[in-house]
């Protein structure tokens, strides 16, 4: 059986002895707090229970104190309560129980909860308790910012509606119009549906707003970064003046403020948790590796701990297939999703996710978004989220309905200082750790081989006796011990699944290279750092400094500052002087920088280097080290372990 959703409300009156006058207490699921009057106890004020007397006179059970509401308190068709029923849903969760009775009376409302915390039966219940008397008219609209999130909010309202006169379309980009035509000429009672298609259905006329009463305005944040405030506004300009609105937003940005005081009469805001950014339900940890060792982190995660699903994040499109891939040739299955991919794709890799065929999934954050993972335990940031708001959007699609959830962000020695103004945006003190060394994942590894062994030695039958009566006569025959045979045919069993039992210690730095960095670095370099050129394909009019580029051969080549020669900046391009050895490596390990947020691709400047400093950014003196000022050499990963342990020993400090 699941886990149960569990809201527990507490009335405080005027003058208790706790000291908290016209307020409610929430407790349960997400620990327990005081909520303003504004929240909880406006709320049973609008139920009619008025903020006198405790709601346990209704069907709510008794709890020390005060009672928990149920979902037969709200004014819910008795359909709709036996869908809700049927679907394992016992006790509201908070931003249920703060949500569904407003939106009951009839006003609008701004949410602010977070991923994953029930959203969907907050505002479907009462949309469909609205309409539940159907028509072929659309009387409810939902937008969401993805096609994943549309068939999810479908999904849901069909499954409580499966006893009412109501039909539920979704609507939605990468998909052919025939059957969405076809479904709304039918009738729809209500369209769940990305922007853009709404948008263009509305101007091809098969699709009429001007009946809906009720519209949902789902991720509302997410929609404004994703571009589509503009198509957002058109949309909220086609409803007939009355009709009722609810925004929902993990954030609050200027522009959905300002939507809001648009569009929005009198509403009521429901802030259920602690801050817009709250984190803290999630265990959260960063490690320190350098651009070049991302795919090895991950594959040392990934088999340090096995358990679960787990959703890896990475920027681009290119960049999530060729992760996918990697992720393969080292034995773990993984696959991707990504906007190159079509629907159908894209369906068949989500449902070999949910069906547990699939435990590690790669995305960007658009194709993301609205996934609904139930046994989604763990997600990894490979590449450093935008800002605190895509890292809330990011590590919520983990710790659903009260599960556990850790976050796992891989920071390169460049991203410190993004990493210190993420913890202070958040509020939440991410710990430090290091990733699992290859003779720990073995011993892993060979723990699960013998538990796996010793179950099958414990079965009793005729397979096994004969198996046994066999291995005998053939080691008689051959001569071989039994203990070499066995030793061998568990050999034979690591390779076919890639496993590697007792791997070779790992290799110390060799003679000659930097011990804290990949790149060379012999004396006999530094006098010919300008020995040859390499041609980046971007310069000033991008905004490139000589700043960036220094920051990024240091950091993430692991170059020296001496062995940076003359940068030459253009409006378009840069030429940076190496000695031709380091370039050698640059170009064989890293043909392409991070610079300025952008990958650039590095190459060979075909023209001997040039002397002249006309367009350079300073003076060509041979040899001058580029740094800033202040910038010295960062920590390799291979520094003191961080505070962490492997396993996670709890949450990190507020």
């Amino acid at each position: 059986m699941g886990r149960k959703r569990i809201l527990a409300l507490t009335l405080s009156s005027p003058g208790n002895a706790d000291g908290h006058p016209g307020v409610a207490r929430g407790g349960g699921l997400f620990g327990a707090g005081w909520f303003p009057l504004q929240g909880s106890l406006s709320v049973l004020k609008m139920v009619g229970l008025g903020g006198e007397e405790p709601p346990c006179g209704l069907k709510a059970r008794a709890t020390r104190g005060g009672c928990q509401l149920n979902f037969s308190d709200f004014e819910l068709d008795p359909a709709i309560l036996k869908a809700v029923e049927k679907a394992g849903f016992d006790l509201p969760t908070s931003v249920q129980a703060e949500t569904i009775p407003v939106l009951l009376k009839g006003r609008d409302l701004i949410g602010q909860a977070r991923t994953g915390s029930g959203k969907t039966a907050a505002f479907g219940l009462p949309m469909l308790e609205r309409v539940k008397s159907g028509g072929k008219s659309v009387r409810g609209l939902v937008l969401a910012p993805t096609r994943e999130l549309a068939l999810q909010v479908a999904k849901a309202l069909g499954g409580f509606a499966k006893t009412l006169p109501v039909r539920v379309v979704a609507v939605y980009g990468g998909a052919p119009y025939p059957p969405q035509l076809k479904a709304l000429r039918n009738g729809a009672t209500i369209v769940v549906g990305t922007p853009g298609r709404v948008i263009d259905h509305l101007e091809r006329g098969t699709l009429d707003l001007s009946h809906v009463e009720f519209m949902v305005l789902d991720e509302a944040d997410e929609m404004l970064r994703m571009g589509f405030l503009e198509a957002v506004e058109q949309l909220l300009g086609a409803l007939p003046k009355q009709r009722q609105i609810a925004l929902f937003s993990a954030t609050m940005p200027a522009p959905i403020q300002q939507v809001s005081k648009q569009f929005l009469n009198d509403p009521v805001t429901v802030q259920v948790e602690a801050g817009p950014l709250s984190v803290e339900h999630i265990e959260q940890y960063w490690i320190r590796v350098h651009q070049r060792q991302k795919l090895d982190c991950l594959v040392r995660i990934l088999k340090g701990s096995p358990e679960g699903a787990t959703l890896v994040f990475a920027r681009t499109r290119v960049g999530c297939a060729e992760l996918a891939e990697g992720l393969r040739e080292f034995g773990v299955a993984a696959d991707a999703i990504h906007g190159d991919l079509n629907q159908s794709a894209r369906e068949r890799v989500l449902n070999r996710l949910r069906s547990k065929q699939l435990n590690v999934l790669v995305a960007t954050d658009v194709a993301a978004r609205g996934l609904d993972v139930s046994h989604l335990t763990r997600v990894i940031n490979c590449d450093f989220p935008d800002g605190a708001e895509s890292y809330v959007h990011r590590i919520g699609r983990t710790a659903r309905g009260g599960a556990e959830g850790v976050a796992i962000t891989l920071v390169t020695p460049s991203q410190q200082g993004r990493l210190r103004l993420l913890k202070k945006n958040i509020r939440y003190d991410i710990q430090e750790m290091q990733p699992p060394t290859r003779e720990e994942i073995a011993s892993l590894q060979r723990g699960d081989l013998w538990k796996e062994i010793a179950r099958e030695a414990e079965a009793e039958g005729s397979e096994l006796t004969k198996l046994l009566e066999w291995l005998y006569e053939s080691g008689l025959e051959s001569g071989m011990e039994p203990q070499t045979i066995a030793a061998a045919a568990v050999r034979l069993l690591a390779r076919q699944r890639g496993t590697e039992l007792f791997p070779p210690r790992e290799e110390a730095p060799k003679l000659g290279r930097d011990p804290k960095r990949g790149a060379p670095n012999k004396p006999a370099d530094r006098g010919r750092v300008n020995e040859v050129e390499i041609f980046i394909g971007m310069g000033s009019h991008a905004g490139l400094r000589p700043g960036d580029i220094v920051g990024a051969l240091a950091n993430e080549v692991g170059i020296s500052s001496t062995d940076i020669g003359r940068i030459s900046l253009f409006d378009r391009k840069a030429l940076v002087g190496l000695p031709r050895s380091v370039a050698e490596f640059v170009l064989a390990e890293f043909p392409e920088l991070v610079l300025r947020g952008q990958p650039v691709r590095l190459k060979l400047s075909r023209n001997p280097p040039s002397h002249d400093s006309a367009g350079s950014s300073r003076p060509p003196k041979r040899g001058r080290p580029t740094a800033p000022r202040g910038r010295g050499p960062s920590k390799g990963p291979g520094g003191k372990r961080g505070r962490g342990a492997w396993k996670g020993g709890g949450k990190g400090r507020k």
